[in-house]
């Protein structure tokens, strides 16, 4: 908490309910003055503070603005029909071995324009945003060619452009196998190695590099690979483990120092124990748990208990989590996961930020950081993860405005 030293500030949200998500913990009449876009003060409301422009919150909450770190945002084309195999008893992995899955995302997304991808994403992104989303982390994934892997990350980058919002950009070159390179996996990762992590770093498209670490996907040899040239190029990297078996992708991703590791379903207790050494995050994705009926859940006590920091996102994808509300992926979290109220915000704010690598910069309330803020009408914020379809949101605000 500040003192109200320098009392003049841009913008000032006075008698408000503050959950700085810091260890100030909650604020019960408090205030946040904006400099510059930045967060000048934070603390008890005080006469002496002053501002340009004043704004009463009339005893509204204020959190941290909401941060949707795992989603696969730009795409083409739908998979409505592959959610209807999966009703008759069809398995993810056996619409994906029979040409279905990522591969016919792929399809859609390489014959997609720029400007198609842009218009069909923006409808998804508005409606986080709607719910107080000033952060999200879009990949790729679904080019699968270096042509188009950076066609995806292109339109991911003119979103956080013309939105207002804070768009971070992963890599996911190693999602799938494209049919050009059936049989020949090593080759499809030499071409992300040599030529696609170099071009997406070279023309700033890509803050970090993924991959899928799966029977389906690839294997953590060629994972390490992908990592090792991420890390060659500056980027930083983190990993889809997990999710439909235990490869020790988690284990993996934690010895490079991960960002996060994600999915996690199948994670055992020496990923737990590496993730715990590292620091990378576990990020859950309720969202493709609820919509593909899985049965095994992540060992969410576990991760607990080891200290693990716990992120929680939408995953919005086409295939596996059609999900644009990050509000119903925390009710989600709470009720299938167990995860209490302060874990799911917190999933959402610190920890989605940690996630990122930004948590110098957003997901608390501190003086210093972006002035990110979600102020909410509601009486208490257990109420942004009780609720299903409600969306309390007064106001957005994004770098002071």
């Amino acid at each position: 908490m500040t003192s109200p030293a320098n009392l003049m500030f841009d913008r000032l949200w006075r008698n408000a309910r503050i959950a700085t998500m810091s260890a100030d913990g909650v604020i019960e009449t408090g205030a946040i003055g904006a400099r510059a876009g930045r967060i000048a003060y934070v603390g008890a409301d005080d006469p002496a503070l002053d501002a340009a422009e004043i704004v009463d919150c009339a005893g509204r909450w204020i959190t941290p603005g909401l941060i949707d770190c795992h989603t696969h945002l730009v795409h083409g084309g739908n998979r409505a029909h592959e959610f209807e195999l999966r009703l008759t008893g069809a398995s993810y992995e056996e619409i994906a071995r029979a040409g279905g899955g990522i591969v016919s995302t792929m399809k859609a997304t390489r014959a997609a324009e720029e400007d198609a991808l842009l218009a069909s994403a923006r409808i998804r992104l508005d409606r986080l945003i709607a719910e107080g989303l000033t952060t999200i982390e879009i990949k790729s994934g679904y080019g699968l060619s270096t042509e188009s892997e950076l066609k995806m990350l292109r339109v991911a980058r003119r979103l956080g452009q013309e939105r207002g919002v804070r768009v971070v950009t992963t890599l996911l070159g190693a999602h799938a196998l494209p049919p050009e390179f059936a049989g020949d996996a090593d080759g499809y990762i030499d071409l992300i190695c040599r030529e696609m992590i170099p071009a997406a770093a070279a023309e700033g498209l890509a803050d970090a590099v993924d991959g899928f670490c799966e029977g389906i996907g690839f294997s953590p040899a060629q994972i390490a690979r992908v990592f090792a040239a991420a890390r060659a190029n500056g980027l930083a990297v983190k990993l889809h483990a997990e999710q439909l078996s235990n490869l020790g992708g988690a284990a993996l991703a934690a010895r490079h120092d991960a960002l996060s590791a994600d999915h996690l379903e199948y994670l055992d207790a020496d990923g737990i124990a590496a993730m715990a050494r590292s620091g990378t995050v576990a990020t859950l994705l309720p969202g493709a748990y609820y919509f593909t009926r899985e049965h095994q859940l992540p060992p969410v006590a576990a991760l607990r208990a080891a200290g693990v920091p716990i992120a929680i996102a939408t995953d919005c994808n086409p295939g596996t989590s059609p999900l644009t509300s990050i509000l119903l992926a925390m009710n989600m979290g709470a009720t299938l996961f167990r995860l209490t109220v302060d874990e799911c915000l917190a999933g959402v704010t610190r920890e989605a930020a940690r996630a990122l690598g930004l948590s110098s910069e957003i997901g608390t309330l501190e003086p210093g950081k972006s002035c990110d803020l979600a102020i909410w009408d509601v009486e208490r914020p257990a109420e942004l993860v009780y609720r299903m379809g409600a969306n309390p949101l007064h106001a957005r605000v994004w770098k002071g405005l």
